[in-house]
């Protein structure tokens, strides 16, 4: 096991660097250039050949040796070839307050658990070729835990077959994004040694796509445009396809399908979505409808084809217009209405959340609005 950050903190002490390391942690450096200097060595292709040196100076010395001399491993030509079985890869983020830290942390959690369920998450570290089924495999976990354990961070977890990332609390002041490939065959670019640079390259996208779809579903924003001109036609090519009609259930069920699809590495393509809707409809959908949608969504900038191909990726400023219509309607619109007419009556809780608070405050002063404009709630 090769831990690149005692590699990297060696060589900062012999460059004369001054840092503060905390367990495997850089938590204060002076020179944060040099020091990024030093670890993208970790990242080269030089380092397949120190990896390969390490490798021989201890299996040649320490284990073969004691079956065989030297000469005989010299007369036998027995060599060993080397492969990469599971590799780590973690972003930490510096607070200056643990209690910013703590909240930042339990407010994107807060406001996520509910978008990504087990079904979206599974495919945040998707693979196109899914494994197959033999004697003895058993099916991939996926699963979304957030749990406290005794030491006090905050874990949040998501975890498909044998890929898992991690966002959890380091100590007071570290806030860690971590991505675990518990076996490289599932980034299907190759184990062997030789492909260390490229199995390295593979995992900071993974990393990126984490973050990304947490923004997406965690800071949604739609503009003043994106709301009046979703409903209206557009144009795909030579092709007029309707709009985007968040009040039809069908469109409802694709947006959210869409949003499960965002993070698969390979994008996805319109048996994908086929497959996805139905299970959030409840209802027979084809991949010819499907394809129609997308076209639909293509008009509207949500979604884009990836290259010549016929699979699809979401726009990034498309996942947070759909992912703004969602929560306005589900959080904001549907439970304002819902108790603009119907004032409560008995007093008042005496723990209540701040959300609660909020509706409450916008129902009185809609109430008001209404009655102003002569609207009947």
């Amino acid at each position: 096991m090769v831990n690149g950050h005692e590699d990297v903190a060696c060589q900062a002490k012999k460059e004369g660097l001054a840092f503060t390391k905390e367990s495997n942690c850089f938590t204060e450096i002076t020179d944060t250039v040099r020091l990024a200097k030093i670890a993208d060595t970790l990242c080269s292709p030089n380092m397949i050949g120190r990896l390969s040196q390490v490798g021989d100076r201890w299996i040649y010395s320490a284990c073969l040796g004691l079956a065989l001399d030297l000469a005989e491993q010299e007369q036998s030509g027995f060599q060993y070839e080397y492969s990469v079985f599971q590799t780590e890869y973690s972003r930490n983020l510096l607070f200056m307050r643990g209690g910013e830290l703590e909240q930042i942390v339990q407010g994107v959690i807060d406001r996520t658990r509910r978008v990504l369920e087990v079904k979206t998450l599974k495919t945040i570290l998707g693979v196109k070729k899914r494994p197959t089924r033999r004697q003895g495999y058993q099916a991939p976990r996926c699963e979304i835990v957030v749990e406290r354990p005794t030491y006090d961070p905050t874990v949040f977890r998501l975890q498909f077959g044998k890929l898992t990332v991690k966002l959890y609390t380091k100590g007071e002041h570290v806030l860690r994004i971590e991505v675990v490939v518990h076996t490289t065959h599932e980034l299907r670019c190759g184990r062997a040694l030789a492909k260390f640079s490229v199995i390295i390259a593979r995992r900071p996208g993974l990393v990126n796509r984490f973050l990304n779809v947490l923004r997406g579903v965690d800071v949604v924003s739609i503009s003043d445009a994106q709301w009046e001109t979703l409903p209206l036609a557009s144009q795909v090519g030579q092709t007029r396809v309707g709009g985007v009609d968040l009040n039809k259930p069908r469109m409802r069920a694709v947006i959210e399908a869409v949003i499960a699809l965002a993070p698969a590495p390979a994008g996805f393509s319109s048996s994908d979505l086929a497959s996805k809707v139905p299970a959030a409809s409840h209802t027979i959908y084809t991949p010819r409808q499907a394809a129609y949608d997308l076209k639909k969504l293509r008009g509207k900038q949500v979604v884009g084809k990836i290259g010549t191909s016929r699979r699809y990726e979401t726009v990034p400023e498309g996942l947070q217009a759909v992912a703004a219509l969602l929560v306005l309607r589900d959080k904001v619109i549907k439970p304002v209405l819902a108790g603009a007419g119907k004032p409560r009556r008995g007093p008042k809780p005496k723990q209540q959340s701040a959300i609660d608070a909020h509706y409450e405050t916008i129902q009185a002063e809609m109430r008001n609005l209404f009655q102003t404009i002569g609207i009947a709630a």
